[in-house]
């Protein structure tokens, strides 16, 4: 019963900045001062550091970086998207685990999250690597009413939430690089996989995994040229729980908006605002014909408009082929 108190709690003492009485927490929730003496040792122990003073209440004077599901749901602002929260320490895979809670009817908008993953998925069967404590791991579960041949636009609203999350969350010029990446200062701060289960004609269920770096120092060598963090491009930590929400907040919106129209139309402008490879040239990396030119924006389904050097317009698809800049990553 307590614990189902603790994220409202923590979200209570948080938008206060200030003192919050016992007797208002009694009456905010209807249980005893015994009780919201509980609660706050439950929380003095996962690492938050409350203070009570006699006769004025509790405050919160310190957080600590945590992924959990009271962290998460005390951060959250959404109607359904991250109200469910599942949090492990460890997992294989965070889009395994939500693919089996589809399976066991988990509602629409659960987040599976964890500190590290020993078998993380990246695209095409790439492994991707989950320091522990350093980085976001989380997948959203979502049974969108959907042509499953339009799922993996949902990659695409979900890359644009990313940067927009960062954005609101920090302030910083983060960007897309064609389709789905964030950038930052030209280097790579995220990645994301969709997975569905589907029928010829509707979608069970899609999972978004989406691992974001936050708190890294360093990197494997043969990414160190194009990853980058949160921390390294700020100069200092960075609370992984406030962009997980930021970033949910904004998934959710825009979600919504691509449903309704059932593409990404809605989104276009918003998309292509922050789209690194927007007017600049690009190197096409086709198996068929690879190609130069300058890329325009994206089509309403998604697939970027490149200018050909013969003047042309080519519409490219992102499971076909991979877009790089003339002299850098993007």
């Amino acid at each position: 019963m307590l614990e189902n108190k603790r994220a409202e709690t923590l979200r209570l003492l948080r938008e206060s900045g200030e003192n919050v009485s016992g007797q208002d927490l009694c009456e905010h929730f209807g249980i005893s001062r015994t009780a919201v003496w509980k609660i706050m040792n439950q929380l003095k122990e996962e690492g938050y550091e409350i203070e009570a003073v006699q006769n004025k209440g509790y405050r919160l004077l310190n957080e600590p970086d945590l992924m959990t599901k009271d962290e998460l749901e005390s951060r959250t602002h959404t109607k359904y998207v991250g109200q469910t929260v599942y949090y492990s320490h460890e997992v294989d895979s965070t889009n395994t685990w939500a693919k089996r809670l589809a399976e066991e009817g988990a509602p629409n908008g659960t987040l599976t999250t964890a500190e590290t993953q020993t078998a993380g998925k990246g695209r095409r069967g790439r492994v991707w690597k989950s320091p522990e404590g350093t980085s976001v791991s989380m997948s959203l579960l979502l049974y969108p009413d959907l042509e499953p041949a339009k799922a993996p636009m949902l990659t695409i609203v979900m890359g644009l939430a990313v940067v927009q999350g960062v954005q609101r969350a920090l302030g910083v010029d983060t960007r897309i690089k064609w389709p789905n990446d964030a950038v930052l200062n030209g280097k790579k701060l995220c990645g994301i996989l969709t997975e569905m289960s589907a029928q010829i004609d509707y979608i069970n269920y899609v999972v978004i995994g989406t691992g974001i770096n936050v708190n890294q120092t360093e990197f494997p060598e043969e990414i160190a040229e194009i990853a980058t963090s949160l921390a390294i491009e700020m100069g200092h930590p960075v609370n992984r729980a406030k962009i997980v929400a930021a970033v949910l907040e904004a998934f959710e919106e825009n979600y919504e908006k691509f449903l309704e129209a059932g593409d990404l139309s809605a989104l276009q402008e918003a998309y292509e605002a922050v789209l690194a490879n927007k007017d600049q040239p690009v190197r096409v990396l086709d198996p068929k014909e690879p190609f130069e030119g300058v890329a325009l924006g994206i089509t309403s389904t998604g697939e970027l408009r490149v200018r050909k050097e013969d003047g042309t317009i080519a519409e490219v698809h992102s499971g076909e082929v991979s877009v790089r800049g003339l002299y850098s990553y993007v």
